[in-house]
């Protein structure tokens, strides 16, 4: 079945599904197909479930009217939500980076819902699937939409631009994020710019961050970059401090955020900078960014009985860690721990670079370091002084037996690792 036949039922139901546990009345459908799964087993069930058709790439044991057979359901998919964002001609934004990229998506949605109809990803939707399904929740409505491409691989972004077709774009920054995938920092830096090669040759233009070194060097290749935050910027921010939220300076007044680490103060000036393009106000830009608390284990301030917590358990590499680390160092705090669980999808890196990590830690002179994870083994090592766990349920033990109190503990690992489910013991 051809995209344009199936666009007219895709207009007719009430939305998109790929899971049969969560079906709603009227909606299509998708029947993927994965390692350990395979949706085309529940096509009937779906239907039976209120499904206004279903989606195949496999002939299903009986003919049903409302089964429909294509030649691949993810294909299928893709290119259905390739032809529903092209009817709408708005900006669409697209956003990519090695770190940062789902909370500055979010800023910088809040920031233009002030004044539009804003459509964005949700959570971190943000892979092959992701994409599709984000855009085919897009309402008619709509006037200007955010979609965040998250990638592991060389080509990745590239195939998230063929089927979101951004008109904008930005990268928040190139680093040391799934070198396994991407086969070192060169090959991160190719992957993420396949975004700047799309808007060029497709799009309008790109919103860059003067500061950053390597995508400032990248602004030469488009004619009238929308830079930000520098002196002669488009939009000056100026970074005040972040002890420990984020508090910076716009044409002389001072700001303060519920955003936590410096390296914060980049995504909320790229926020800003894209709301005041887009002709939102500066007083509702600036409001939207000063009170926007960050959620899903982002950096985020979690109050316990014994302990003030610093939650930045949703993500990890080395980049990441190096800046959370040194910012948290620098806080005016009376006593700092830290709590570090493994850098994932690091590839032959791995070794080296929680070796890297743990001299870094024992630099700062914490008053209590811990590690957990099995590649944290190296991290401790190089850290004299500090108690490593080869598990979460051993740290946890530990924490029960010893308990922390009265301390600011920065908690930070990749999402593997679940560091957040020790924050009872804490």
């Amino acid at each position: 079945m051809q995209t344009e036949a199936l666009y007219p039922l895709f207009l007719q139901s009430s939305g998109i599904t790929t899971d049969t546990r969560n079906i709603s009345k009227n909606q299509l459908f998708f029947a993927l197909k994965g390692t350990h799964f395979n949706g085309n087993k529940f096509a009937q069930q779906a239907l039976e479930q209120g499904a206004l058709y279903a989606i195949v790439d496999e002939a299903p044991p009986e003919p049903h009217p409302n089964i429909l057979q294509v030649k691949n359901v993810l294909t299928s998919l893709q290119q259905l939500a390739r032809y529903h964002r092209n009817q709408f001609n708005i900006p669409v934004i697209g956003i990519t980076g090695s770190n940062g990229k789902t909370t500055t998506k979010e800023l910088i949605a809040r920031v233009l819902s002030t004044r539009y109809k804003v459509h964005f990803t949700q959570g971190n939707f943000n892979n092959h699937i992701g994409v599709p399904l984000t855009l085919l929740a897009m309402p008619p409505q709509t006037e200007m939409a955010v979609i965040e491409m998250g990638a592991n691989h060389i080509g990745e972004i590239a195939a998230l631009c063929n089927i979101a077709n951004p008109n904008y774009g930005l990268i928040t920054n190139i680093g040391k994020a799934h070198l396994e995938g991407f086969g070192g920092i060169e090959g991160v830096l190719r992957g993420k710019t396949e975004l700047y090669q799309h808007i060029k040759a497709h799009g309008k233009n790109v919103f860059i961050n003067s500061t950053d070194t390597v995508l400032a060097n990248m602004a030469k290749r488009f004619s009238h970059p929308i830079l930000y935050p520098g002196k002669h910027d488009f939009v000056h921010l100026e970074y005040r401090q972040a002890n420990p939220f984020v508090a910076f300076s716009y044409q002389s007044r001072n700001y303060t955020t519920h955003l936590t680490g410096n390296y914060n103060f980049a995504n909320l000036a790229a926020a800003l900078a894209i709301g005041l393009f887009f002709k939102v106000p500066a007083s509702k830009a600036l409001h939207a960014v000063c009170t926007y608390t960050p959620g899903n284990n982002r950096s985020q301030i979690v109050k316990t009985k014994n302990n003030t917590l610093i939650l930045d358990a949703y993500n990890a590499n080395p980049d990441s860690m190096k800046v959370a680390i040194e910012n948290f160092a620098s806080m005016d705090y009376a006593k700092k721990m830290v709590i570090l669980g493994d850098m994932l999808e690091l590839g032959n890196e791995t070794p080296k670079e929680h070796a890297a990590l743990g001299k870094l830690v024992c630099s700062k002179g914490f008053d209590g370091v811990f590690y957990c994870g099995k590649a944290s083994k190296e991290a401790a090592k190089k850290c004299i002084g500090s108690l490593y766990f080869a598990t979460k349920e051993e740290l946890a033990q530990y924490l029960q037996k010893h308990p922390i109190t009265k301390a600011t503990v920065l908690m930070k690992a990749s999402r593997g690792i679940g560091l957040e489910t020790l924050v009872d013991y804490l």
